[in-house]
Protein backbone atom coordinates (compact mmCIF):
# COMPACT_ATOMS: atom_id res chain seq x y z
CA UNK A 1 0.00 0.00 0.00
CA UNK A 2 1.44 3.35 -1.05
CA UNK A 3 1.89 6.20 1.39
CA UNK A 4 0.97 9.74 0.35
CA UNK A 5 3.03 12.54 1.84
CA UNK A 6 0.50 15.28 2.51
CA UNK A 7 3.31 17.69 3.38
CA UNK A 8 4.35 17.76 -0.30
CA UNK A 9 1.05 19.30 -1.40
CA UNK A 10 1.68 22.87 -0.13
CA UNK A 11 5.06 22.90 -1.89
CA UNK A 12 3.51 21.54 -5.11
CA UNK A 13 0.78 24.16 -5.13
CA UNK A 14 3.31 26.88 -4.40
CA UNK A 15 5.47 25.61 -7.28
CA UNK A 16 2.49 25.62 -9.62
CA UNK A 17 1.68 29.22 -8.69
CA UNK A 18 5.31 30.27 -9.18
CA UNK A 19 5.46 28.57 -12.59
CA UNK A 20 2.22 30.19 -13.68
CA UNK A 21 3.46 33.56 -12.42
CA UNK A 22 6.61 33.08 -14.50
CA UNK A 23 4.56 32.39 -17.65
CA UNK A 24 2.35 35.42 -17.08
CA UNK A 25 5.40 37.59 -16.38
CA UNK A 26 7.01 36.51 -19.66
CA UNK A 27 3.82 37.42 -21.55
CA UNK A 28 3.45 40.79 -19.80
CA UNK A 29 7.13 41.56 -20.33
CA UNK A 30 6.89 40.98 -24.07
CA UNK A 31 3.62 42.89 -24.26
CA UNK A 32 5.19 45.84 -22.44
CA UNK A 33 8.14 45.72 -24.84
CA UNK A 34 5.69 46.12 -27.70
CA UNK A 35 4.25 49.23 -26.07
CA UNK A 36 7.75 50.64 -25.47
CA UNK A 37 8.41 50.48 -29.21
CA UNK A 38 5.55 52.90 -29.83
CA UNK A 39 7.21 55.36 -27.44
CA UNK A 40 10.48 55.46 -29.36
CA UNK A 41 12.44 52.48 -28.05
CA UNK A 42 13.42 49.43 -30.10
CA UNK A 43 14.05 45.70 -29.82
CA UNK A 44 17.82 46.01 -29.43
CA UNK A 45 17.54 48.41 -26.50
CA UNK A 46 14.89 46.35 -24.72
CA UNK A 47 16.90 43.14 -25.16
CA UNK A 48 20.10 44.78 -23.90
CA UNK A 49 18.56 46.28 -20.77
CA UNK A 50 16.73 43.02 -20.06
CA UNK A 51 19.94 41.01 -19.93
CA UNK A 52 21.90 43.63 -18.00
CA UNK A 53 19.24 43.89 -15.28
CA UNK A 54 18.78 40.10 -15.15
CA UNK A 55 22.55 39.66 -14.74
CA UNK A 56 22.62 42.13 -11.85
CA UNK A 57 19.61 40.45 -10.23
CA UNK A 58 21.24 37.02 -10.46
CA UNK A 59 24.48 38.36 -8.95
CA UNK A 60 22.56 39.70 -5.95
CA UNK A 61 20.45 36.52 -5.63
CA UNK A 62 23.43 34.16 -5.78
CA UNK A 63 25.45 36.45 -3.53
CA UNK A 64 22.84 36.31 -0.77
CA UNK A 65 22.72 32.54 -1.15
CA UNK A 66 26.52 32.35 -0.95
CA UNK A 67 26.54 30.15 -4.03
CA UNK A 68 29.87 29.69 -5.75
CA UNK A 69 30.07 31.24 -9.20
CA UNK A 70 33.21 29.31 -10.17
CA UNK A 71 32.98 27.31 -13.40
CA UNK A 72 35.43 25.10 -15.24
CA UNK A 73 37.01 26.47 -18.41
CA UNK A 74 34.93 24.03 -20.46
CA UNK A 75 31.65 25.03 -18.83
CA UNK A 76 32.53 28.72 -19.08
CA UNK A 77 33.28 28.45 -22.80
CA UNK A 78 30.02 26.59 -23.49
CA UNK A 79 27.97 28.96 -21.33
CA UNK A 80 29.45 31.99 -23.12
CA UNK A 81 28.59 30.44 -26.48
CA UNK A 82 25.04 29.72 -25.36
CA UNK A 83 24.79 33.26 -24.00
CA UNK A 84 25.70 34.71 -27.39
CA UNK A 85 23.03 32.58 -29.06
CA UNK A 86 20.54 33.63 -26.37
CA UNK A 87 21.23 37.31 -27.03
CA UNK A 88 20.66 36.93 -30.77
CA UNK A 89 17.50 34.84 -30.55
CA UNK A 90 15.99 37.19 -27.94
CA UNK A 91 16.72 40.17 -30.17
CA UNK A 92 15.15 38.35 -33.13
CA UNK A 93 11.99 37.56 -31.16
CA UNK A 94 11.59 41.15 -29.99
CA UNK A 95 12.10 42.43 -33.54
CA UNK A 96 9.41 40.06 -34.83
CA UNK A 97 6.81 41.95 -32.76
CA UNK A 98 7.17 44.87 -35.19
CA UNK A 99 6.36 42.71 -38.20
CA UNK A 100 3.61 40.26 -37.22
CA UNK A 101 0.89 40.25 -34.53
CA UNK A 102 2.32 39.79 -31.05
CA UNK A 103 0.34 36.62 -30.28
CA UNK A 104 1.43 34.94 -33.51
CA UNK A 105 5.10 35.78 -32.90
CA UNK A 106 4.90 34.15 -29.46
CA UNK A 107 3.08 31.17 -30.96
CA UNK A 108 5.81 30.60 -33.56
CA UNK A 109 8.44 30.95 -30.84
CA UNK A 110 6.70 28.31 -28.73
CA UNK A 111 7.43 25.69 -31.35
CA UNK A 112 10.81 25.38 -29.63
CA UNK A 113 9.92 22.26 -27.56
CA UNK A 114 9.04 20.37 -30.74
CA UNK A 115 12.14 21.69 -32.52
CA UNK A 116 14.24 20.59 -29.55
CA UNK A 117 12.65 17.13 -29.63
CA UNK A 118 13.40 16.88 -33.34
CA UNK A 119 17.03 17.91 -32.80
CA UNK A 120 17.73 15.36 -30.06
CA UNK A 121 15.93 12.70 -32.10
CA UNK A 122 17.96 13.38 -35.23
CA UNK A 123 21.18 13.39 -33.20
CA UNK A 124 20.23 10.06 -31.64
CA UNK A 125 20.29 11.40 -28.08
CA UNK A 126 16.67 10.41 -27.45
CA UNK A 127 14.13 8.18 -29.14
CA UNK A 128 12.09 9.99 -31.77
CA UNK A 129 8.66 8.45 -31.17
CA UNK A 130 5.45 8.60 -33.17
CA UNK A 131 3.83 10.84 -30.56
CA UNK A 132 6.44 13.50 -31.22
CA UNK A 133 5.90 13.19 -34.97
CA UNK A 134 2.13 13.49 -34.49
CA UNK A 135 2.60 16.54 -32.26
CA UNK A 136 4.82 18.22 -34.87
CA UNK A 137 2.30 17.58 -37.64
CA UNK A 138 -0.58 18.89 -35.51
CA UNK A 139 1.45 21.95 -34.53
CA UNK A 140 2.28 22.73 -38.16
CA UNK A 141 -1.39 22.46 -39.13
CA UNK A 142 -2.35 24.74 -36.23
CA UNK A 143 0.41 27.18 -37.14
CA UNK A 144 -0.80 27.37 -40.75
CA UNK A 145 -4.29 28.21 -39.48
CA UNK A 146 -3.00 30.71 -36.91
CA UNK A 147 -0.91 32.55 -39.50
CA UNK A 148 -3.92 32.48 -41.86
CA UNK A 149 -1.86 31.77 -44.97
CA UNK A 150 -4.96 32.22 -47.18
CA UNK A 151 -4.89 36.01 -46.91
CA UNK A 152 -1.53 36.47 -48.61
CA UNK A 153 -0.69 39.37 -46.26
CA UNK A 154 1.75 37.40 -44.14
CA UNK A 155 5.03 39.15 -43.33
CA UNK A 156 7.53 36.40 -44.10
CA UNK A 157 10.37 38.32 -42.49
CA UNK A 158 8.55 38.57 -39.17
CA UNK A 159 7.71 34.87 -39.16
CA UNK A 160 11.34 34.07 -40.03
CA UNK A 161 12.57 36.13 -37.06
CA UNK A 162 10.21 34.35 -34.64
CA UNK A 163 11.16 30.97 -36.12
CA UNK A 164 14.85 31.84 -35.83
CA UNK A 165 14.24 32.66 -32.17
CA UNK A 166 12.52 29.29 -31.69
CA UNK A 167 15.46 27.43 -33.26
CA UNK A 168 17.89 29.45 -31.14
CA UNK A 169 16.14 28.67 -27.85
CA UNK A 170 15.71 25.01 -28.86
CA UNK A 171 19.43 24.80 -29.54
CA UNK A 172 20.27 26.38 -26.18
CA UNK A 173 17.98 23.95 -24.34
CA UNK A 174 19.31 20.93 -26.24
CA UNK A 175 22.98 21.71 -25.75
CA UNK A 176 22.70 22.85 -22.13
CA UNK A 177 20.66 19.84 -21.00
CA UNK A 178 22.95 17.39 -22.82
CA UNK A 179 26.23 18.96 -21.73
CA UNK A 180 25.50 20.24 -18.23
CA UNK A 181 23.07 17.58 -17.02
CA UNK A 182 21.14 18.17 -13.81
CA UNK A 183 23.59 20.32 -11.88
CA UNK A 184 22.86 23.77 -10.46
CA UNK A 185 22.08 25.84 -13.56
CA UNK A 186 22.12 29.25 -11.88
CA UNK A 187 25.89 30.00 -12.14
CA UNK A 188 25.79 28.81 -15.76
CA UNK A 189 22.77 30.99 -16.41
CA UNK A 190 24.54 34.00 -14.92
CA UNK A 191 27.48 33.40 -17.24
CA UNK A 192 25.08 33.21 -20.18
CA UNK A 193 23.31 36.42 -19.16
CA UNK A 194 26.60 38.30 -18.79
CA UNK A 195 27.81 37.08 -22.21
CA UNK A 196 24.51 38.12 -23.77
CA UNK A 197 24.71 41.53 -22.09
CA UNK A 198 28.25 42.17 -23.37
CA UNK A 199 27.37 41.18 -26.94
CA UNK A 200 24.25 43.36 -27.06
CA UNK A 201 26.05 46.32 -25.50
CA UNK A 202 28.75 46.00 -28.18
CA UNK A 203 26.08 45.91 -30.91
CA UNK A 204 24.43 49.00 -29.39
CA UNK A 205 27.74 50.89 -29.42
CA UNK A 206 28.57 49.80 -32.98
CA UNK A 207 25.14 50.48 -34.45
CA UNK A 208 24.15 53.53 -32.44
CA UNK A 209 20.63 52.11 -32.19
CA UNK A 210 20.29 52.41 -28.42
CA UNK A 211 16.99 54.24 -28.08
CA UNK A 212 15.18 54.98 -24.84
CA UNK A 213 11.46 55.83 -24.69
CA UNK A 214 10.39 59.45 -25.17
CA UNK A 215 7.24 59.46 -23.03
CA UNK A 216 6.38 58.69 -19.43
CA UNK A 217 4.08 55.84 -20.46
CA UNK A 218 6.86 54.50 -22.68
CA UNK A 219 9.30 54.52 -19.76
CA UNK A 220 6.84 52.62 -17.59
CA UNK A 221 6.39 49.98 -20.32
CA UNK A 222 10.16 49.84 -20.86
CA UNK A 223 10.93 49.22 -17.19
CA UNK A 224 8.07 46.72 -16.84
CA UNK A 225 9.42 44.82 -19.86
CA UNK A 226 12.89 44.68 -18.28
CA UNK A 227 11.98 43.99 -14.66
CA UNK A 228 9.33 41.36 -15.39
CA UNK A 229 11.75 39.49 -17.64
CA UNK A 230 14.21 39.18 -14.76
CA UNK A 231 11.41 38.08 -12.42
CA UNK A 232 10.18 35.52 -14.97
CA UNK A 233 13.65 33.97 -15.34
CA UNK A 234 14.16 33.69 -11.59
CA UNK A 235 10.62 32.38 -10.99
CA UNK A 236 11.15 29.76 -13.70
CA UNK A 237 14.22 28.38 -11.89
CA UNK A 238 12.41 28.41 -8.55
CA UNK A 239 9.45 26.53 -10.07
CA UNK A 240 11.73 23.89 -11.59
CA UNK A 241 13.32 23.29 -8.20
CA UNK A 242 9.86 22.93 -6.58
CA UNK A 243 7.82 20.91 -9.09
CA UNK A 244 10.33 19.76 -11.70
CA UNK A 245 10.90 20.73 -15.35
CA UNK A 246 7.94 18.78 -16.80
CA UNK A 247 5.13 20.51 -14.92
CA UNK A 248 6.95 23.84 -15.17
CA UNK A 249 7.10 23.46 -18.96
CA UNK A 250 3.41 22.63 -19.14
CA UNK A 251 2.48 25.73 -17.19
CA UNK A 252 4.86 27.83 -19.29
CA UNK A 253 2.53 27.34 -22.25
CA UNK A 254 0.18 29.77 -20.49
CA UNK A 255 2.50 32.42 -21.92
CA UNK A 256 1.10 31.77 -25.41
CA UNK A 257 -2.49 32.00 -24.17
CA UNK A 258 -1.91 35.18 -22.17
CA UNK A 259 -0.01 36.69 -25.11
CA UNK A 260 -2.97 36.05 -27.40
CA UNK A 261 -5.20 37.92 -24.95
CA UNK A 262 -2.74 40.80 -24.61
CA UNK A 263 -2.47 41.11 -28.37
CA UNK A 264 -6.23 41.53 -28.66
CA UNK A 265 -7.13 43.57 -25.57
CA UNK A 266 -3.97 45.59 -24.92
CA UNK A 267 -2.46 46.06 -28.37
CA UNK A 268 -5.69 46.07 -30.39
CA UNK A 269 -4.56 43.29 -32.70
CA UNK A 270 -7.48 41.24 -34.03
CA UNK A 271 -7.54 37.47 -34.48
CA UNK A 272 -10.05 35.56 -36.57
CA UNK A 273 -11.85 32.43 -35.43
CA UNK A 274 -9.61 30.37 -37.74
CA UNK A 275 -6.52 31.85 -36.11
CA UNK A 276 -7.84 31.12 -32.62
CA UNK A 277 -8.48 27.50 -33.64
CA UNK A 278 -4.92 27.34 -34.95
CA UNK A 279 -3.53 28.67 -31.67
CA UNK A 280 -5.54 26.06 -29.76
CA UNK A 281 -4.17 23.26 -31.97
CA UNK A 282 -0.57 24.37 -31.46
CA UNK A 283 -0.99 24.55 -27.69
CA UNK A 284 -2.68 21.12 -27.68
CA UNK A 285 0.25 19.70 -29.66
CA UNK A 286 2.77 21.22 -27.21
CA UNK A 287 0.93 19.88 -24.17
CA UNK A 288 0.53 16.45 -25.78
CA UNK A 289 4.21 16.25 -26.66
CA UNK A 290 5.23 17.28 -23.15
CA UNK A 291 2.86 14.81 -21.46
CA UNK A 292 4.14 11.98 -23.66
CA UNK A 293 7.54 12.40 -21.98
Amino acid sequence: MSVINIHSYPKSWAGILVAFASAVAFALSNGAANLAYHAGSNALTVATVRFVLTSLTLVVWLGFGRISLALTRRDTAIAVGLGLVTALYSWALLKSFNAIPFALAILVFYLFPLISAAIVGLLGWEKFGWRTVAAIVLALIGLALALDLRTGHLDVGGVALALLAAFGWAGVITVSSHVFGKGDARPLTLCMMVAASVLLLMICLASGEFALPRTSAGWISFMVASELYGFAIIAFFVAVSMIGPLRTSLLAYADAVVSAGLGVFLLGQTLTVVQLVGIALVIAALIGATLSK
